[in-house]
């Protein structure tokens, strides 16, 4: 007896279609975003070409439209450099949707005030331009991701915000990483309807190499976003380390290095990182440059 096939045949979805000069059409260009960190911004650049050779220019910070992930474990300077970018937008006019998930709005208030003031940038032309949403204080916003980005949207409506920050984004799936890639990727979409320049923290775990994107979640959110900020420490153990860092044995130092951006081209080398006692973050020498001097 003959049976009929009763699955029903997929049909082609060809909104997702187009030509690449129709879609060229809608392609932002490409520009930097200074990120009040003192030593990054130089570290993005773009292409020219000149007489056929190509020339690198400096993009004068992370890629505007950018998702970016700042990852580490604790007390590398994630959080801080966070802030200091936020504090860095609300400087230049720019209204900025905090997504705090680890600490109440009050007590970040206190930290990005404090960011303000060794900035040199008075905090009466910036408290305006900050907008929170409250993830630590109201959990709904931190278990019910439609309604943190439902939220999100009437803050970017109501607001005018083109930056957001959200530290951190692990917070979305505590105790329940399998999801993480299910609940990274609506946000990321999210974030590039809107057109927003975003910075995302993530948390590291101890047992995590040093220096690679991988967060709690797996890779999910480095390879989902536009590229990743790691930031790691070191302690100095040996004689070889110390003179090579100028700290003495027992000490810590911090790393830094750009481990991938999909937009624009970016420097690749491990750097030292620094917290100054005002709180303040910079990137410093790549530590190629400190091997070159110690060889002199």
């Amino acid at each position: 007896m003959e049976t009929r096939d009763t699955r029903r045949e997929a049909q082609p979805f060809l909104d997702g279609v187009g030509l690449l000069k129709e879609v060229a059409v809608k392609a932002p260009s490409l520009e930097g975003v200074p990120t009040g960190v003192e030593g990054l911004d130089e570290l993005f650049f773009f292409t020219e070409w000149r007489n056929g050779k190509p020339v690198k220019k400096p993009l004068g910070g992370i890629p505007k439209y950018s998702v970016m992930q700042i990852t580490g474990v604790s007390d590398t300077g994630k959080s801080l450099m966070v802030e200091q970018f936020t504090v860095e937008q609300a400087r230049r006019g720019f209204t900025v949707a905090f997504i705090t998930m680890e600490s109440p709005a009050p007590f970040v208030a206190m930290g990005l005030k404090q960011r303000a003031m060794a900035m040199g940038v008075p905090f009466d032309e910036v408290e305006s331009r900050v907008v929170f949403i409250d993830g630590a204080t109201y959990s709904v916003l931190r278990s019910d991701v439609p309604t943190l980005l439902s939220t999100l949207a009437h803050v970017i409506k109501t607001y005018k915000t083109e930056f957001v920050v959200i530290d951190s984004i692990t917070s979305l799936y505590e105790s329940r990483e399998m999801m993480a890639r299910d609940i990274v990727r609506p946000v990321f979409n999210f974030l590039k309807k809107w057109h927003q320049t975003a910075l995302l923290v993530s948390q590291k775990r101890s047992g995590h190499e040093l220096l690679t994107a991988e967060a709690a979640g797996g890779y999910a959110v480095g390879h989902i976003l536009d590229g990743s900020i790691v930031l790691g420490k070191q302690t100095v153990t040996t004689s070889t380390q110390s003179r090579l860092y100028g700290v003495p044995v027992g000490e810590t130092v911090r790393l830094f290095l750009i481990d991938g951006c999909r937009l624009a081209g970016h420097d690749s080398r491990t750097h030292i990182f620094y917290i100054t006692d005002e709180g303040l973050v910079r990137v410093g020498p790549a530590l190629s440059e400190l091997t070159g001097a110690a060889k002199m």
